[in-house]
C-alpha cells in the first residue's frame, strides 16, 4: 500500500463529489438548516402556546393565576368570556381557561371551587404537553396564595429540592442540536461512501481503477478518509457555528475529543457505507438498505431514547453498533465536560468496532473488485 495512491485517489473522491449537486446539498442542508430545524422545532416542545383567560373573579388570586403564565412556553391573552368559544373556533387560542366568580371567597373558604380548561386537542404535541404545564401552574400558584393566609394549609413534611444539572432550564434544543448532529454524522458517512462505490460502478469507473497499479485496499482507504474528512469537517462547522453561534447551545467538554471521537465514529461508519455499497447493485437497492440500517442505528443507540429504558437483549446487540458509544461519547463531552479519562472505554470501543468492520468491508470489497475482473 502507498501513502500516495491513497492521497490521489481520495483527492479524485472529493472532486466527484464538488461535482454531484445533489450530495453537495444534502451536506449543506443536513449540517446548517437540518441541525436548526431539528432544535427548534421538536415536537414535544411548548413555546408560545396561545392562551385565553377569561378571568371573570377580578380578584387578586385570578390576577396571580393570570400573571403565572408568560413566555416562552405561553403567550397569554385576557378574554372576554362570551368569546372563548369562538376563539377555539377559530384556531386563536389552544387553551381557553375560565376563572369563575366568587373564586378567591370560595377557595379561602375550603369549597373546591372549579376551574374550566377548554384544550384545542387538534394541536396534539401542544393540547398534551400544555394541559400538564397548567395544571401544575395553577396549583403551584393557589398554594403558594394559601400559604400567606391564616386559613393556609399545614407546609409539607418533605420539600423536593430540584436542581437540573447540565441543562438548567430544560432546553430541548440543547439536546436536540446535538443529537442531530449525531445523526447526520452517521447519515452522510453511509451515504457518502456507499453512493460513491455505486456512482464508480455505473460510471464505469471501477474498471479504470482495475487497470491501474492500485489495490482494492488503497481505493478503499481513499474513500474512507475522503468521505470522513468531509463530514468531520461539516460537523466541525455545524457545532461551532449552528450549536454554539446560532443556537447559543453551550458547550461544556472538548471540541477537539469529540471531532477525535467522531473522526474513529467516521472510520467504522463509512466502512459501513462501503459494505453496503458491494451489497447494493444499484442506487435504489442501497437506498432502501440505508433505511433498514439508519433506523436501529438511530432509534436504538441512545440518541432518542435511553438504553436503560430498553430491553436488555437489545441493549446488549446494540453494543456492537458504533453509535451507541459515539452517542455515550458525544453526551459525556459536550454535555458534562468529561475529559479522556471519563470517554477512553467508548474510544476504544470505537476502534475496535470500526477495525472489525472495515476488514470485513474490506473483504467483501475485495470479492466484488474479483468478480468484476
Amino acid at each position: 500500500m502507498r501513502a500516495a495512491n491513497i492521497l490521489y485517489l481520495g483527492i479524485k473522491e472529493l472532486r466527484s463529489l464538488v461535482r454531484d449537486p445533489v450530495m453537495v446539498v444534502l451536506i449543506v442542508y443536513a449540517f446548517s438548516f437540518g441541525i436548526y430545524a431539528a432544535a427548534t422545532a421538536l415536537p414535544e416542545t411548548l413555546h408560545m402556546a396561545p392562551i385565553g383567560i377569561a378571568d371573570e373573579d377580578h380578584s387578586q388570586l385570578s390576577a396571580r393565576i393570570a400573571d403565572a403564565f408568560y413566555p416562552p412556553f405561553f403567550s397569554p391573552e385576557l378574554i372576554a368570556p362570551g368569546t372563548m368559544d369562538k376563539r377555539l373556533d377559530a384556531g386563536l387560542d389552544t387553551f381557553a381557561l375560565d376563572i369563575p366568580p366568587d373564586f378567591e371567597r370560595d377557595v379561602l373558604a375550603g369549597r373546591q371551587p372549579a376551574l374550566q380548561l377548554n384544550v384545542d386537542a387538534t394541536r396534539m404535541s401542544q393540547a398534551f404537553t400544555g394541559n400538564a404545564y397548567i395544571q401544575s401552574i395553577v396549583t403551584q400558584t393557589v398554594n403558594s396564595f394559601m400559604r400567606g393566609h391564616d386559613r393556609a394549609r399545614a407546609p409539607p413534611p418533605v420539600d423536593l429540592a430540584l436542581r437540573a444539572l447540565f441543562n438548567p432550564n430544560l432546553s430541548e434544543s440543547w439536546f436536540g442540536s446535538v443529537m442531530e448532529i449525531i445523526n447526520n454524522i452517521t447519515m452522510l458517512a453511509i451515504v457518502l461512501t456507499g453512493a460513491a462505490l455505486i456512482r464508480e460502478r455505473e460510471h464505469g469507473t471501477v474498471e479504470h481503477l482495475l487497470a491501474m497499479p492500485v489495490t482494492p485496499l488503497e481505493i478503499m482507504a481513499s474513500k474512507v478518509w475522503a468521505m470522513g474528512a468531509v463530514v468531520l469537517a461539516a460537523s466541525a462547522f455545524a457545532l461551532t457555528v449552528i450549536v454554539q453561534g446560532l443556537l447559543s447551545v453551550p458547550i461544556s467538554g472538548s471540541i477537539a475529543l469529540f471531532l477525535f471521537g467522531a473522526a474513529l465514529d467516521l472510520f467504522a461508519t463509512t466502512s459501513m457505507g462501503i459494505f453496503l455499497g458491494t451489497v447494493a447493485r444499484s442506487m435504489p437497492q442501497f437506498g432502501l438498505l440505508i433505511i433498514l440500517v439508519l433506523l436501529p442505528l438511530e432509534m436504538l443507540s441512545g440518541g432518542s431514547t435511553p438504553r436503560e429504558s430498553m430491553p436488555e437483549l437489545v441493549q446488549l446487540v446494540m453494543l456492537a453498533a458504533p453509535t451507541t458509544h459515539f452517542v455515550a461519547l458525544a453526551q459525556a463531552i459536550l454535555y458534562r465536560g468529561a475529559g479522556l479519562g471519563v470517554v477512553w472505554p467508548q474510544l476504544a470501543a470505537l476502534a475496535g468496532i470500526g477495525s472489525v468492520l472495515f476488514g470485513l468491508s474490506l473483504k467483501r470489497f475485495r470479492a466484488t473488485i474479483g468478480q468484476m475482473a
